[in-house]
């Protein structure tokens, strides 16, 4: 499986299969985010004891991640996180979406977006957030999370 922990609370990777569900498990992941765009997770993934939450996202320069997406993300994880489960951010590769969402949650916990994204990227050796495309969403992600009301 393609994973690593980031934090005690958030690993990030790639797409992962049925037979990971037991290791994610272990891992006391109690949300899988999938920002996989057209890779649908696996069925068997659906049917454990976490919460598997698919938003739909590409990643191109031309398709950036939306940022109400990335709310979403971090709405669903934080509540895990404060009962004490872990989180697991997911894209494809575990170079950019799943990236872009770790950064959104270590955000919301309180980091800056240099501090994620540096942590990311010292943690996740395929982690790539500052691609100019991915980083500009974690910017804008830590802009309007700090503005809201």
């Amino acid at each position: 499986m393609d994973i690593s922990q980031i934090t005690d609370y958030l690993y990030v990777g790639g797409l992962p299969r049925a037979e990971d569900a037991e290791t994610l498990l272990a891992l006391n992941v109690r949300l899988v985010i999938s920002m996989a765009g057209n890779i649908q997770p696996d069925e068997a993934l659906t049917q454990q004891s976490f919460k598997l939450l698919w938003l739909k996202t590409y990643d191109t320069i031309f398709t950036p991640i939306p940022i109400d997406l990335l709310m979403e993300g971090v709405q669903a994880a934080l509540p895990v996180i404060q009962d004490g489960g872990c989180v697991y951010a997911h894209c494809a590769a575990g170079r950019h979406r799943g990236v872009a969402m770790g950064a959104a949650i270590l955000i919301a916990m309180g980091h800056s977006a240099q501090e994620a994204m540096q942590l990311l990227h010292t943690r996740r050796r395929a982690a790539d957030p500052y691609i100019w495309y991915i980083q500009r969403r974690i910017r804008l992600f830590e802009k309007q999370w700090n503005n809201r009301s």
